[in-house]
């Protein structure tokens, strides 16, 4: 078995856990929490996490699929360059991120799921991942010379391969008396009688 990519699983955990500090900021603060101001702290954070890591990183291996407006978020992202590109800061990046956000029952989910990420960062980054663009590739456009093959020397409906003859078994018939390719002689005489 491969090597597991443990970048690409701790981005969609961090993604899934700013979405829902979002949800328990938007509860705590439409609930009027007597500590209200962490819900609001955790809406602004989690808006955070979610555009820092909307964009997927490139796989070592394999394709990877592209989310739908990646590309706009990954100039962003980009800009930053090592801050962002280093899975040691993501990882110290959001434990900071979580902990204020632990000090509310509406947003404690948020907070344990970007822990969880916070450590399967920590896991990629000392394994030697980092985050790397997906970049477009340039498209080959295809050589006209290169695409035009032979045409085909026998007329259709061709026989399959394995029931076509080759040239040197069509002389062997030939030799033996037969006469595959040319004029055959016909056994039974044909009188032409109009009445």
């Amino acid at each position: 078995m491969g090597q597991i990519e443990w970048a690409m699983w701790a981005n969609e955990q961090a993604l899934a856990s700013g979405l829902i500090l979002i949800t328990g900021g938007i509860v705590a603060t439409a609930g009027r929490f007597t500590q209200w101001y962490f819900g609001a702290y955790s809406i602004v954070a989690g808006v955070f996490v979610c555009l820092l890591e909307y964009p997927r990183g490139k796989r070592k291996k394999g394709s990877t699929m592209e989310r739908w407006g990646q590309k706009y978020m990954t100039s962003v992202v980009k800009l930053f360059g090592p801050l962002t590109r280093n899975y040691y800061v993501r990882a110290v990046l959001h434990l900071l991120l979580s902990v204020p956000a632990g000090f509310l029952l509406a947003t404690i989910l948020g907070t344990a799921c970007l822990a969880i990420a916070s450590g399967i960062y920590l896991l990629a980054a000392v394994r030697g991942e980092q985050w790397t663009p997906i970049e477009p590739k340039p498209r080959e456009r295809p050589q006209i010379g290169g695409t035009i093959k032979q045409p085909p020397s026998n007329p259709p409906p061709r026989p399959p391969a394995e029931a076509r003859k080759k040239p040197s078994e069509e002389a062997a018939a030939t030799a033996a008396g037969g006469s595959p390719g040319g004029p055959q002689a016909n056994p039974i005489p044909v009188t032409d009688e109009v009445v």
